[in-house]
């Protein structure tokens, strides 16, 4: 609601070229109670003045020699979008012409002179009404549209948060893999940009890669973590953590969970088409895909595992030139070479011997 102090204090200004007409209608405002008003006599003026001291209401008159009212309500109407225009015009010829052309100029009501104190104070007063009216609610809306943003902000942490959280479920299944989730997802961030795909894809490559093996937690403790060979039994079971990883993270509508489906679905699928579970061939592979099967070979390759010498990385980046058109995408590869430093930098920071403290 809006009080009878709200009101009386609005910001007031009148603009007239006669001083006499400003005094009279100051001494009348200040009589009614009204603690704020400006004055000037020139209309080139009233825009900055109205900017200037976030006016309420705008007395204006309508013959003025430098600057007519009509042209002040253009120049205000140009500069004042989206608003309600708080302009009382006065004339001492209240005309049908003139009545028309200053309420498609931007007015809101008008006071004739001679002035009568009751009717100028009750229509000033009515306009402020609507005036302090309409900035209470947009004051409101832009509350609540803060308050959304906030709150969206939160949700999409929070939904952040445990997307990360699910991307480490495998991980307390698999505990021989180390820092190898967190290398491989920043590396898919690292190739997505070299390619030249969007800062948001990058990211949420980003978020949703470390989900690439989340499956895992559907296989076999026996199978899992066997320290040799999986024999072709065991394999063929093993291979299964694509579909299960997959199948978590269906049927949803969140664009990061369908992302992190697909990558746990194609990120074994190989350029030739010899890959599992679905053979596909090419650019057939979804790109997040082929990004993720480059980073995760990579850095597995690179790794100590419990069947398994890490590689040098010297005989890490042959192996990826002698797949390019077999088990990767070729242009990838050439990408993720040209990036090497940068990758073999990062894997540095985060070595598995440093993972219990650090944090994705």
């Amino acid at each position: 609601m809006i009080s009878d102090k709200d009101i009386l204090n609005a910001r007031i200004l009148i603009v007239d070229d006669q001083l006499i007409n400003i005094k009279l209608l100051e001494k009348m405002l200040r009589q009614a109670g009204f603690t704020s008003l400006y004055s000037t006599n020139l209309g080139a003026e009233v825009k900055q003045r109205y900017f200037e001291y976030e006016i309420d209401l705008i007395l204006l008159d309508i013959r003025m020699p430098d600057m007519d009212g009509f042209q002040v309500m253009e120049t205000l109407q140009t500069a004042i979008q989206d608003d309600y225009l708080p302009i009382l015009v006065i004339t001492a010829e209240l005309t049908q012409e003139i009545r028309k052309k200053s309420l498609c100029s931007g007015a809101k009501d008008f006071i004739t002179k001679p002035f009568d104190q009751t009717e100028v104070i009750q229509r000033i007063r009515n306009m402020l009404e609507v005036r302090l009216l309409h900035k209470q609610v947009l004051t409101q809306n832009e509350t609540l549209e803060q308050q959304v943003k906030i709150r969206t902000q939160q949700l999409e942490q929070s939904r952040l948060e445990i997307i990360k959280r699910l991307g480490r479920a495998a991980e307390y299944k698999d505990n021989e893999t180390g820092n190898h989730i967190l290398r491989m997802s920043h590396f898919a961030h690292m190739l997505a940009l070299a390619v030249g795909l969007s800062d948001k894809f990058a990211a949420d490559i980003l978020t949703a890669a470390p989900m690439h093996d989340i499956g895992k937690i559907g296989i076999p403790d026996h199978i899992l973590l066997k320290p040799g060979s999986l024999n072709p039994d065991e394999w063929e079971i093993m291979k299964t953590h694509v579909k299960i990883g997959a199948d978590l993270l269906a049927d949803t509508d969140v664009p990061l969970l369908k992302l992190a489906s697909n990558i746990a679905l194609t990120h074994h699928e190989k350029w030739d088409g010899s890959g599992y579970p679905n053979g596909l061939k090419g650019e057939a592979i979804p790109i997040e895909g082929r990004i993720c099967a480059i980073c995760d070979v990579f850095d597995a390759l690179t790794s100590e595992r419990p069947y398994k010498k890490a590689w040098p990385v010297e005989q890490a980046v042959d192996y990826l030139l002698t797949q390019k058109g077999q088990h990767f995408d070729p242009e990838l590869v050439d990408h993720f070479l040209a990036i090497i430093e940068q990758v073999l930098h990062y894997r540095s920071r985060y070595p598995d011997t440093a993972y219990e403290a650090s944090d994705q």
